[in-house]
């Protein structure tokens, strides 16, 4: 039995692509997961499931969404053991939870680019990345945050960001 943590990108977000968690419920139970729980209104989810691997569940999940409620959302799965090393990996300090953000990727990010960067184009924020998530510390706060679209431009998938408070209660609800 695999436990997986799915993440929709850009769900409830102003008018566009609207669900509500009842739904995204309904939905997850129907395509046949288990021990369903979903956090906050912005598309985050637990699931039980068989060892299928969170590619076929983030293109299961993805297919339901488009089937039943015509959204095209790109969805990235984690596995509890994956949102737990990335959760061990992050290197950078949190000082502030709610201006930090992970970034997860559905593919790869390209770590020599972002490595290269400079800092200085980006002085009230900081960035470390592994192959599949980004670390993003933004001072003045996510409104003015520029890392994050930088991370995107260097990724050969989609990423969906979520901040460290929310990225630690998944990892908890996971392990539950």
């Amino acid at each position: 039995m695999g436990v997986y943590v799915v993440l929709l990108r850009g769900v409830n977000v102003g008018k566009h692509n609207r669900i509500a968690m009842a739904d995204l419920r309904g939905l997850l139970g129907d395509l046949g997961y288990r021990d369903v729980t979903t956090h906050l209104q912005s598309g985050n989810a637990v699931v039980a499931s068989g060892d299928e691997g969170p590619e076929a569940v983030a293109a299961a999940v993805g297919a339901g969404l488009r089937e039943r409620f015509g959204l095209e959302v790109p969805v990235v799965v984690r596995t509890a053991e994956a949102l737990g090393a990335a959760v061990e990996a992050n290197p950078l300090e949190v000082a502030d939870p709610s201006r930090f953000l992970v970034l997860f990727c559905s593919g790869t990010l390209d770590t020599a680019a972002l490595s290269a960067l400079d800092p200085a184009e980006y002085p009230r924020e900081r960035l470390a990345a592994t192959a599949t998530e980004a670390y993003t510390v933004h001072e003045e706060g996510l409104r003015f945050a520029r890392l994050p679209d930088v991370v995107a431009r260097h990724a050969d998938g989609f990423v969906t960001g979520r901040n460290w408070r929310t990225v630690l209660r998944l990892a908890e609800m996971a392990r539950s």
